[in-house]
């Protein structure tokens, strides 16, 4: 295999749409790695030869469950992705082609359209969201495509060490290639070398098990004294939690993983103290080389 898709999920609705969509656009030397973090998956992820299963009986958290199932990878690149994602046809064959050794890549990132509620007796339809009553037998109608016009290529992290979007970057000289420099993503998806993977340590569980994954990405591969790409020649579609669908019981605004203020909390005091203090062991730079190379970034005067 050239390339392992790892997916940690719990308590996810789409992962099995998610698994079938990445198997459908890519080639037959793409595995999917599913790490079914503490739950049986419903409905059941589809066998197939290029997908592998791994199942937890007791969740260990997203960033464990990531390292877990790259460490059962033996490909020569690995991609993260969420749960609930589409991605482009030939996604894969594309940043194979476009990856340097030292560089993480990040296709283009558009909003997921997931799916319409509808009214099987009088065709009424409603743009995702929870579930409104009508006449007859409301059900999802999957659409699972890009939403074109929500489209992000640009993101940041404030001296907070927040992460946001960055449109207006866009606007730069410096961002107009179809491949081009990336100061920081969404933790959603991502694409390096596996050998790479383990050079940056992995994912840093000591933040716990979620949270500040797009920023730690993103300042170890720049750190390290490599880049972030995205590469706009193709994309990934992703799911937002912002009301629009569920995990448990696909009908509210269930996270899967159970998280407190402290958890979330914990994670952020954990990515300030590592970075603002040049505290990572493995970098070449200080963050300020990197704000540098970016500057001005929004946030940080």
């Amino acid at each position: 295999m050239e390339l392992s898709v790892v997916i940690c999920a719990r308590n996810e609705e789409f992962l099995a749409q998610t698994v079938k969509n990445v198997i459908e656009n890519s080639c037959d030397e793409t595995e999917v790695i599913v790490v079914a973090d503490g739950y049986a998956p419903d409905p059941p992820v589809e066998a197939h030869d290029r997908v592998r299963l791994i199942h937890l009986d007791n969740s260990i958290g997203q960033r464990a469950a990531v390292n877990l199932g790259v460490e059962a990878s033996k490909a020569r690149f690995m991609m993260k992705l969420d749960a609930h994602c589409a991605v482009d046809e030939g996604f894969d064959v594309k940043l194979m082609a476009n990856c340097e050794p030292d560089w993480t890549v990040v296709p283009r990132m558009y909003n997921l359209y997931a799916y319409d509620w509808k009214c099987y007796k009088c065709g009424k339809l409603q743009y995702q969201g929870k579930p409104f009553n009508c006449c007859g037998d409301v059900r999802k109608r999957m659409k699972w495509q890009p939403k074109r016009r929500a489209r992000s290529d640009f993101m940041r992290f404030d001296s907070n060490m927040q992460f946001d979007y960055w449109s207006s970057f866009s606007k730069r000289p410096e961002a107009s290639a179809d491949i081009c420099e990336q100061l920081c993503a969404v933790g959603a998806c991502w694409f390096m070398e596996r050998e790479r993977y383990w050079e940056l340590g992995g994912l840093d569980e000591a933040h716990g098990g979620w949270g500040q994954v797009g920023v730690e990405v993103a300042c170890k591969s720049w750190l390290s004294g490599g880049k972030q790409m995205v590469n706009k020649k193709t994309w990934f579609a992703h799911l937002f939690r912002t009301g629009n669908f569920a995990g448990t019981g696909h009908n509210g605004t269930t996270f899967p993983y159970p998280l407190s203020g402290s958890d979330v909390e914990k994670a952020k005091k954990y990515s300030r103290d590592l970075w603002l203090n040049d505290r990572w062991p493995m970098a070449k730079y200080k963050l300020q080389w990197l704000l540098d190379r970016f500057s001005p970034v929004p946030g940080w005067e």
